[in-house]
Order: structure tokens, then sequence, then C-alpha cells
């Protein structure tokens, strides 16, 4: 596999047309996967929440042809290990906001190396700021649509190596998540707390792979409001590509890696290694 490689509807392929609304709008939709030994990882988790984004979208994505795409893609470049992302946007159209007429989407696949770090934060433990950025009320919290603005501003905020991520508040200064993950904590009491998406943010793979684990040995998940004080026991943070990474430094402040911690980070790396 070369450092990049793109399929466009079925096709090698590296460009889009100007009229594309994903590029006019962000009209559209990604997935970002890991794949293991040519295989996606978390699947059903990404193509479930994938279709069920574009129906609330309105977008009319046939989602077994395109399963099909992906593994002849992935064939195609004997991907191993490596990153796959998946966007679909809601294809052309002309100028102006109406959709109607766009009744084909855009398929587009590219794949990636596995992001190399010369420190591991899922070994070692991630360093984290607060951004200055606040995400506002959406209505379209929790999707991961193509519109990323408030992400990118808010990864300008910092460079180098001093931190691993940033955390973000929304207006009534709740921790929402990070830039590109979403982040949990466990409370002195041993529960485990992740903050609610209902106005804002995105609600990740790997977060739902992580509350249905834990719920399922009976370890108590809540769904609510984070103080940015995090006076907690211990904090991580997770995405569908990097898996768990604690949180050992944030505004000042120091945890080590608690149990409960480490064993998430162990049960999703398998998930994402197999």
């Amino acid at each position: 596999m070369g450092d990049f490689s793109v399929w466009v509807n079925g096709e090698p392929e590296g460009f889009l047309p100007v009229s594309d609304r994903g590029l006019a709008y962000g009209d559209g939709l990604f997935e970002t996967v890991r794949v293991s030994v040519g295989r996606p990882t978390l699947a059903d988790y990404h193509w479930r929440r994938l279709q069920r984004s574009c129906e609330q979208l309105g977008i009319a994505l046939d989602i077994e042809h395109l399963l099909e795409e992906v593994d002849a893609f992935l064939l195609d470049n004997q991907a191993g290990d490596a990153v796959l992302k998946v966007m679909i946007t809601r294809g052309s159209g002309g100028r102006g906001y109406n959709p109607e007429g766009c009744l084909s989407p855009c398929r587009i696949f590219s794949l990636h190396p596995l992001p190399s770090r010369s420190r591991d934060p899922g070994l070692h433990g991630a360093r984290v700021k607060r951004c200055q950025l606040r995400l506002g009320r959406s209505a379209l919290a929790g999707l991961k649509h193509l519109n990323r603005l408030e992400q990118v501003l808010a990864r300008r905020e910092w460079q180098g190596d001093a931190y691993d991520e940033g955390l973000l508040c929304d207006f009534d200064d709740n921790l929402i998540e990070g830039t590109m993950s979403n982040l949990f904590v466990v409370t002195h009491e041993g529960s485990l707390v992740t903050p609610d998406l209902s106005f804002n943010g995105v609600s990740g793979v790997c977060r739902d792979f992580i509350i249905e684990f834990a719920r399922h040995r009976g370890i108590s998940v809540q769904e609510q409001s984070v103080s940015p004080d995090l006076d907690v026991a211990e904090i991580f943070l997770c995405n569908s590509v990097n898996g768990v990474w604690p949180v050992i430094e944030y505004e000042g402040r120091e945890w080590g890696i608690g149990s409960l911690t480490a064993q998430i980070r162990d049960c999703v790396l398998e998930e994402l290694n197999a």
C-alpha cells in the first residue's frame, strides 16, 4: 500500500466535480475505520452509524452496495493494517441549498497508514489541554458530518508535541469531547461517566462499544454533564483508530493509569487488532 489511495464511486480516481455538495456545503458524512489484517474493525458499529446518519440527512445510500465496494477497495489495495476513510456526499447539484434532484450520492474511499507516534499515549498516557473554542448547540448533534470547522479551529490552538489532545466545552461550561475523541471519566465511586451528546459533539463508535462493553459487565455507565474541573479518579479518551488513551495530565493536574481504564483500553485494543 502506498501513502494514499483513493476511489470515487467504485473506481480509482482522485478528483471530484466542483458541483459536489460535500465540497460546496459539507453536505455529507464520513467514517474513519481502523483496518487490521485487511479487515475493517468495529465494522458493525461504523456501518450502522453511517446508515442511520444517511437516513437522518435524507441521503439515499445503498449500504449493501457500499460494503461490497469497501471489500473490493481493501482487496485491490492489499490493505494490511491501515486507516480507511469513507466519505458519503449527497452528490452533485446546482448552486443553492435546495438538495432536490440529488439522487446519486458520491462515495469516496481513501486508505492511509496508521498514525505513527514516537510516544504511545495509549501505553504511557495522554497529556491534554482545555481548548478555548466552545461548541455550540447543533441540530446535527451526534452525527459525524463533513463540516468539522469547530474541530479544525480547536486543533489550531496548539502545535508540537506538548499535548496529545485538546478538550472542548460547550457554552454552559460542560466538557463535551476532544478534538478527535470522546471522553470518559471514572468517578471516585467507580462509575463510568461520558458526556451527554444530545446537543453537540460526535457520538463515536468506540464510545458506543465501550458503553456496551461496560454495561454487559455490570459497570454503571451514565451519560450526563461533566465539569471541566475533573474531580474524578480516572480519565480516558477514545476513538476508533487510536483506541483508548488514559489521561495523565490536564491543566496542571496529574493522574495515574487506573485499573478500569486499563481494562477497557486492553479490551478495545484487542478488538482493534482482531
